[in-house]
């Protein structure tokens, strides 16, 4: 993605208000929206056809109003590596996210619709995908957090070192969760250490392995049955 250019967006939702909002809120924040798609299919081909930064993509869409935009996603991911995918979802789905992410963290977000009204946290995450990085939705990573056995090594973490692997599961780097938890970067560096230590994790300085670490970790814990997400 080049630095001095708009970052180029294909829309892939069914709702044509939701997607007529998405593109109004993309384009006042300075991106520019090459397609709009209202199913999955012609998602995966204008996708194709626009090589776009990132595609937004929705994971309940026609035909069959299921997952086929998940599958989209993945067929985007697999022959087009290089635009970004950032999936929006009405309901948490804790598969949903573990399942698409697979062994690839790098170029991929996991979004609640509900996300879409922080415009500005939406458009972070929109940028950071087109960017080669992650973007799980806190929410949906705290659920993951909050299901683990209590009796295993999650229980050992701090109330702030859980606050910081949430931020970290997220996509964030060590500064965005200084930020967002007002402390300083060498107090995450810190926490981060001890986490990894905790965790029996190898520590990497790429953003989205540390993601996809988490992740891996998270998801060999004993599940959670699915459950619809709070509004």
């Amino acid at each position: 993605m080049s630095e001095d250019r708009p970052l180029r967006v294909v829309i892939g939702e069914d709702d044509v208000l939701m997607r007529e909002g998405i593109a109004r809120l993309v384009a006042e924040a300075g991106c520019e929206v090459v397609a709009q798609a209202g199913d999955a299919e012609d998602l995966v081909r204008k996708v194709l056809a626009h090589k776009p930064d990132v595609a937004v993509v929705d994971v309940q869409m026609p035909p069959h109003h299921a997952n086929d935009g998940l599958l989209a996603a993945r067929t985007i991911r697999e022959r087009q590596p290089g635009t970004g995918v950032l999936v929006l979802s009405q309901y948490y789905e804790e598969s949903f996210a573990v399942d698409l992410l697979g062994e690839r963290a790098d170029g991929l977000g996991y979004l609640l619709k509900e996300r879409v009204g922080d415009v500005e946290a939406f458009v972070d995450a929109l940028r950071r995908v087109a960017s080669g990085g992650s973007a799980l939705d806190p929410e949906v990573v705290r659920r993951m957090v909050a299901r683990r056995d209590s009796t295993g090594p999650i229980a050992s973490l701090t109330p702030r070192e859980r606050e910081v692997l949430e931020e970290m599961a997220s996509g964030k780097t060590n500064l965005g969760i200084a930020e967002a938890l007002c402390v300083g970067e060498a107090t995450v560096e810190k926490h981060v250490r001890n986490i990894f230590q905790k965790l029996g994790l190898d520590q990497s300085t790429t953003a989205h392995r540390r993601v996809l670490a988490v992740l891996t970790y998270l998801r060999s814990e004993r599940p959670g049955r699915l459950t619809r997400a709070t509004r």
